[in-house]
């Protein structure tokens, strides 16, 4: 069963989209650790992968100690994207109904938007495999924020895109730091454990589901009911 602490009515839906509407939080874990690798950095797999959720500028000096724009921070995120684009992304599946739940909270007249912390050329193609590309209204990536997430610029950003106030959206993502930025912003957000995090870390979240297909299930008695 899913858990919610509240209801209310919503008009706005603000999507994450890596470990939430796409299986891919393993991917970008193993693209920062090779990507590390190849410039003389040993991090640690575990800490990269409790990272992931967290963009390029905040990820990097947490797990090895480097700066985004210094000339290895560079080097490095470079070297991920090309790891990640060329030989990790092709392997990338959808959640099991992710392009059903998008599909269904349109039908029901939610305006949705994407809120990644994926560059933008990634989010094109990772909403292509969620078959979320011609369903969105709009999107929005970590090139559209100054700040990363949890930092909740990119949530600004999605609110501004969606023309929504933060009361009338909220946010469906995976990780804590999906959570504090939608906070941040004065979102709520429901959550998914697909992503790979316990319920203790997404505690603060109204609502918690295994995945799109949980949510879908159950969506009568959520807090997306129109009901």
């Amino acid at each position: 069963m899913g858990t919610q602490k509240r209801e209310r009515r919503y008009s706005t839906i603000l999507f994450d989209i890596d470990g939430t509407l796409v299986d891919s939080n393993d991917a970008h874990t193993q693209a920062w650790v090779k990507a590390f690798a190849e410039s003389g950095i040993a991090v640690d797999e575990a800490e990269v992968r409790r990272a992931i959720g967290m963009g390029g500028d905040k990820l990097m000096p947490k797990v090895g100690g480097v700066e985004e724009d210094s000339p290895v921070g560079r080097r490095i995120s470079k070297r991920r994207g090309e790891i990640f684009l060329e030989h990790l992304l092709p392997h990338i599946r959808p959640f099991p109904d992710a392009d059903r739940l998008v599909d269904t909270l349109r039908e029901r007249g939610f305006t949705l938007v994407a809120a990644s912390s994926a560059k933008r050329d990634e989010l094109t193609r990772l909403l292509k495999i969620a078959g979320a590309d011609d369903s969105l209204d709009a999107a929005t990536s970590s090139d559209d924020a100054e700040n990363s997430k949890p930092d909740p610029d990119i949530i600004h950003a999605a609110l501004h895109r969606a023309k929504a106030q933060p009361g009338d959206a909220l946010m469906i993502g995976d990780t804590p730091y999906d959570i504090a930025a939608a906070g941040r912003a004065g979102v709520g957000t429901i959550a998914f454990r697909c992503g790979g995090w316990p319920d203790a870390d997404l505690a603060a979240a109204i609502a918690i589901y295994d995945g799109p297909w949980h949510l879908l299930r159950e969506l009568a008695d959520s807090p997306l009911s129109t009901c």
